[in-house]
């Protein structure tokens, strides 16, 4: 069979399932925990498949790739890390744009900016690149990687079914989401995930609902693969008395700090890697030299490599001095960044648990050791462990349900709150917002949780800004400001000093108050006599969200654009009616891309969508005669009363392209295709004859 003739068979079958489950009658809300079932099942089994690929690297590594440097003996542990990183920056230099769509910031930009739209390849590479990472001794978590994972499986079943953006958005978090249930063994904690990360706290219920059935299903399977045991081994955690617990208070105060000064570092090796080091070395090279730093690291102290699940274990069975943790956690503070800002794959949501389980550990040893305060190790571990997860992820809510899943420990859950709250308020204060966030940010990002706030603040003042203001000298006669004035389509004049620097503004009402007396004070009048010299502006680089606020606050029609606080030279000028404008615009769009226009069961049958009496919208493949054909030339408004609203491109089984945005808002010489899909609006009366195509 040939693979054009495999493709069609695939995509028909496809068909047939999802027309049947729609002809069905089932209700609307069956079939979609059916594919929240779905998606669960795939995302678990891709992360169990995760799972056991990187045990599967780290024998191949450790035990077959060791054997083979026998004659280096025990320090052959050293080469281990580095080879790692040698093959991860071939990866890199192989597949440059794909590797730097890692973790879970890219989740977080596909489900918000693509409709979760994620290219396969780069599924399957963000597969591999952290197998061999933590496999081969890397010192990260795979949590971030999982969470990749998770998404594009959920993304291309999505991409398949030919489901809409909204939809596919929905069960790509879920997907996410429920990869790291299945890592964890953690279905509440997956749950949160999805909805404090990957969807910024935006609650809709059924969202929700896709994300409790996706994670409980993936959680499922995990358990059927992997076992139903907790991946850490303790005693009983005693939180003995409660007039003790502002030692809780102080150790989520010590985790909040530690995290601080981890994302600091983060953010000085960044730079220092990126601007300093890859000007010295090539990507390679930096590579190798902090593997070789990991495997000297591990050489001496083994439970740095990897996730570090057996490091915590000893931990928590206090079988490891205080200076043998203290030296781990300097460890893993210092590896984690270099490993992945040098070009590793990896998370930090497992050196997270490390870091505050080796705190927690010593927060307890040194406090009864210098008060003679009874306290219990596991339990100051597991809330040091919570605490720390929380600060360096931003994820309060996540990280107290997974410390509570993976302990089963109810018992801990008013200390681990404490420890948790504190520390995440710290982080809060000092990174002013989440990490997340604020790495977007960084990125020329800015997603907020309400789709509101996330249109305004998405476009900027230089996108929208109308050029050419008016604008005129301070000093200018009162003839010159009304005669610029009654010349302009603007109801403001801004005045500029010496230096074209802002100083005031003119509008009508200071105008019309002097009409009378316009003959006599014409030449002797100046501009800045009558002024408003307190105006509001805003800059080009500030948002549309920020602007609105001003022009509600001041009650004014019109803001000026300036260049910057400090350079005040006027650019442009943006409208409360532009902003109100643009506004719904983008929110119309929205709504038709989410809402209105929904996937086809088959790509020959047409869906019609009624959204007002009598008028309806329809999707509509075009018959052969419009093929090849302009819309101008088609004439759709003349002859059957039908707008073109937009034009859904229909992308191959296994197309891989780069196109990011498949709906295409066409112009008159618009060329139609043949797999294009029309979007139509008319009268129910027009929509009809469409069956005659």
């Amino acid at each position: 069979m040939k693979l054009s003739e495999y493709k069609i068979n695939i995509n028909n079958s496809i068909n047939k399932v999802k027309l049947y489950l729609e002809k069905t009658t089932f209700p609307e809300y069956t079939v979609f925990s059916l594919y929240a079932i779905l998606i669960g099942a795939a995302a678990g089994l891709s992360a169990v498949l995760f799972h056991l690929s990187i045990e599967f690297f780290n024998k191949i590594f450790f035990e077959r790739t060791k054997e083979g440097l026998y004659f280096l003996g025990a320090a052959a542990v050293i080469i281990l890390p580095a080879i790692g990183m040698f093959i991860q920056s071939l990866m890199i230099k192989v597949a440059p744009e794909i590797s730097k769509k890692r973790g879970v910031l890219e989740i977080i930009k596909s489900v918000a900016l693509k409709g979760g739209l994620i290219q396969f390849r780069t599924t399957l590479f963000h597969f591999f690149a952290p197998v061999i990472c933590i496999g081969s001794g890397g010192t990260v978590g795979p949590e971030g990687p999982a969470a990749q994972l998770g998404g594009g499986v959920a993304s291309k079943i999505t991409t398949l079914l030919k489901f809409s953006d909204q939809r596919r958005r929905i069960f790509t978090a879920a997907g996410a989401g429920a990869a790291i249930a299945s890592i964890f063994n953690t279905p509440l904690g997956g749950v949160f995930f999805a909805l404090e990360i990957i969807l910024l706290n935006d609650f809709h219920t059924p969202t929700f609902s896709a994300l409790i059935l996706a994670s409980v299903t993936a959680s499922a399977i995990s358990r059927i693969f992997l076992g139903n045991d907790s991946v850490f081994i303790f005693s009983t955690p005693e939180i003995g008395s409660y007039s003790y617990f502002y030692l809780f208070i102080l150790l989520g105060l010590l985790a909040g700090a530690i995290s601080v000064l981890f994302l600091k570092y983060n953010d000085l090796t960044n730079y220092i890697l990126k601007k300093s080091i890859s000007k010295i070395f090539p990507r390679w090279l930096a590579m190798v030299i902090v593997g070789l730093i990991v495997g000297i690291s591990g050489y001496f102290y083994s439970d740095i490599f990897g996730i570090g699940y057996l490091g915590i274990n000893k931990i928590l069975s206090n079988s490891s001095t205080w200076q043998i943790v203290l030296v781990l956690l300097v460890l893993k503070f210092t590896l984690v960044p270099l490993v992945l800002n040098s070009g590793g794959f990896g998370g930090t949501f497992a050196p997270a648990l490390f870091i505050g389980a080796c705190l927690g550990y010593l927060f307890s040893y040194f406090t009864t050791l210098t008060t003679g305060i009874p306290t219990d190790p596991t339990t100051f571990i597991l809330v040091g462990m919570g605490a720390s997860l929380a600060g360096i992820n931003s994820i309060p809510i996540t990280a107290i349900l997974m410390i509570f899943e993976m302990s089963r420990e109810y018992t801990i859950m008013l200390p681990l709150m404490l420890g948790v709250i504190v520390s995440s308020t710290i982080v809060q204060i000092v990174n002013k917002g989440s990490v997340h966030q604020k790495l977007l940010e960084k990125q020329g990002y800015r997603m907020y949780a309400g789709k509101e706030m996330g249109i305004l603040r998405s476009i900027y003042a230089e996108q929208v800004m109308q050029l050419n203001p008016v604008i005129i000298h301070q000093n200018a006669t009162l003839k010159i400001v009304v005669s610029k004035l009654m010349e302009s389509k603007h109801h403001r004049i801004y005045l500029v000093d010496d230096n074209n620097n802002l100083s005031g503004v003119i509008s009508d009402n200071h105008i019309r108050d002097l009409i009378t007396e316009f003959d006599s004070l014409k030449e002797s009048l100046i501009a800045n006599d009558i002024a408003d010299n307190q105006v509001a502006s805003i800059t080009r680089k500030q948002d549309l969200d920020y602007a609105l606020k001003i022009v509600i606050k001041g009650d004014i029609e019109e803001l000026p654009v300036i260049e910057n606080e400090k350079d005040r030279k006027v650019v442009g000028v943006i409208s409360r009616s532009d902003i109100l404008s643009i506004y719904n615009k983008e929110t119309l769009k929205s709504d038709l891309a989410d809402g209105l226009t929904r996937e086809l069961s088959t790509l020959n049958e047409s869906r019609v969508s009624r959204i007002a009496d009598g008028y309806a919208i329809i999707e509509k493949r075009p018959s052969m005669n419009f093929v090849g054909k302009t819309l101008a030339e088609l004439k759709l408004r003349n002859i059957y009363g039908l707008e073109v609203l937009m034009i859904k491109k229909s992308k191959e089984l296994f197309d891989e392209s780069q196109r990011d945005v498949r709906i295409v808002m066409p112009s008159y010489n618009y060329l139609v295709e043949r797999d294009d899909m029309l979007v139509l609006f008319g009268t129910d009366e027009n929509i009809s004859k469409t069956s005659e195509w």
